[in-house]
């Protein structure tokens, strides 16, 4: 059996580990690294997986998944480097950086996978891309593949576009909590009190949501399916025109795919 270190146990690598034992992998096949004793501790509780140094990560694990925050990178590096060898799977899931980053650091040969998952991994929802590095194959590929299988959808994309993808969908969730709340407080405007508010808009997103990823039919055909001539809906849609909320979006989205590209230059030698 393969055995497979999280490297930074946050939210992200949390439910990386959850999603691979409710896939069937034990929990002795599984390690994970992290600075806090005390979370440490509770994760160990919670899964029943072991909590090790980096060191003794890099030595056990047949596959390394790197969920560190783009900051911490460079000391986790330094403990790597001297302890892989082509034999050993890196997978980054750090937004920004590139294989590159990983290849000039560790010996040459070692495989990386780039990772772009995104926090609906926490319910097993995921939308992660996956890029190969220099040294890695598509039998790495595949091994990636299957395990952010267990957290949600996967597609292979070519490293160019994974600044792209960390704004469109890294980011994603964001800018659909961003909305929800505003319509939450749309509703408290017009009288609605806030629970019942959510509730509404919490259900109406989840079913937009449903009808997106099991209809055939392109998003602006579901939306005019909803917008009635002279209707409440089309009036709703010129405000947000008016508004340049569409243009808005365009240029977050930008934005985000910039700062993404600063983190990887940010490294660059």
């Amino acid at each position: 059996m393969t055995v497979i270190a999280v490297l930074g146990a946050g939210k992200i690598g949390e439910a990386l580990l959850s999603g691979l034992l409710h896939g069937g992998h034990e929990p002795g096949d599984l390690l994970f690294t992290e600075r806090y004793p005390a979370r440490v501790e509770e994760l160990t509780a919670r899964y029943g997986i072991r909590g090790v140094e980096v060191e003794e990560a890099a030595k056990q694990a047949d596959v390394l998944v790197v969920a560190v925050k783009p900051q911490d990178i460079d000391p986790v590096l330094d403990e790597l480097a001297p302890l892989l060898s082509p034999s050993s799977l890196v997978v980054s899931l750090c937004a920004g950086l590139p294989t590159s980053l990983y290849e000039r650091r560790l010996a040459e040969g070692v495989p990386v996978v780039r990772v772009m998952p995104n926090t609906p991994m926490l319910v097993n929802e995921a939308m992660s891309a996956i890029s190969a590095g220099r040294w890695a194959t598509a039998d790495h590929l595949a091994v990636v593949r299957d395990l952010l299988s267990h957290v949600g959808q996967v597609v292979e994309v070519p490293e160019g576009q994974q600044d792209a993808v960390t704004a469109l969908s890294g980011s994603g969730p964001a800018y659909f909590f961003y909305l929800v709340e505003a319509m939450i407080d749309a509703g408290i405007l017009l009288g609605l009190p806030r629970a019942l508010a959510g509730q509404l808009i919490i259900q109406s997103a989840v079913g937009a949501a449903k009808m997106l990823a099991e209809s055939d039919e392109h998003p602006v055909l579901l939306r005019e399916a909803v917008t009635s001539p002279a209707g409440t809906t089309i009036n709703a849609i010129r405000e947000l025109e008016k508004h340049g909320v569409r243009a808005a979006l365009l240029d977050a989205i930008e934005a985000a795919k910039d700062r993404s590209e600063a983190l990887g230059k940010a490294h660059e030698d």
